[in-house]
């Protein structure tokens, strides 16, 4: 069945005048001028077809018609108030769906939602493996994490990092590179080659050579003395971007965990 169009603002402007029976007072309830009010009101009367106000002696007072539906429309008002708080209570809940490639959430993510859930245990997270092109409709995400030059054509904020380093086992391991699909150096004459950086930080690790892969992701391997740095962190046009569409983007839980997160 097809709705009928509302005429919102118009109801809302007849709902103040007529609680104060005043064009002037409904004007200062709503932050606009009087004759905004009344020109208000003069369209809602020409797309009901009835008068809802008259001017008396003892001023402003509604008409039949105008007092007949007032009951309905504080009703709906209410009902209006209802639903936008049924809708706003996902984001006072503190559950999040997260897509992310399967290394970083393993090397990066995961560490830092630990941390974020022994601050505050009402959060609960879900972590879904994802590759470069997410659907967010499809996967009822709130947030995503991609690798590439920026956030494509969705809101974003880039992860800080120091670009890219090449690690190798501590002391050294085989002179030989390590690649992986989407390494800036791959080389086919690579004695290893693998499915993604965080299984190439692993294979470093192993002693098969040396691998070129995201410093954020090799950070708490070198801190941890697994790996070692081959020279200078080298700065990259690519690196992982924190996404989501422009209403995902706007939730206070997704501001909040980009802002914890990319901090």
């Amino acid at each position: 069945m097809k709705r009928t169009h509302l005429p919102l603002n118009g109801l809302r402007v007849l709902d103040a005048a007529a609680r104060h029976l005043s064009f002037t007072r409904a004007a200062d309830e709503l932050a606009v001028t009087p004759a905004a009010v009344g020109q208000q009101i003069r369209a809602l009367e020409d797309t009901l077809g009835v008068v809802l106000f008259r001017r008396t002696t003892r001023g402003l007072e509604l008409t039949q018609e105008g007092e007949a539906g007032l009951d309905a429309l504080r009703t709906g008002f209410l009902q209006f108030e209802d639903a936008v708080r049924a809708m706003q209570a996902g984001q006072s809940s503190k559950s999040l769906t997260i897509a992310a490639p399967r290394d970083l959430s393993g090397k990066w993510l995961m560490p830092r939602l630990a941390e974020i859930s022994a601050a505050d245990g009402e959060f609960r997270f879900a972590v879904i493996p994802a590759d470069d092109i997410v659907d967010f409709t499809e996967a009822n995400l709130d947030l995503a994490i991609r690798w590439g030059d920026g956030p494509g054509d969705h809101e974003g904020e880039a992860l800080e990092s120091d670009g890219m380093v090449t690690v190798e086992r501590p002391g050294g391991g085989a002179d030989m590179r390590i690649s992986w699909p989407g390494c800036l150096s791959e080389d086919a004459h690579s004695l290893v080659r693998v499915g993604d950086a965080g299984l190439a930080i692993e294979a470093a690790a192993s002693g098969l050579g040396r691998a070129t892969v995201p410093e954020l992701l090799a950070r708490a391997d070198i801190a941890a003395n697994r790996v070692a740095m081959v020279g200078e962190a080298k700065a990259a046009r690519f690196g992982y971007w924190l996404v989501a569409p422009l209403p995902q983007w706007r939730q206070a839980k997704v501001k909040a965990l980009v802002d914890t997160l990319a901090g």
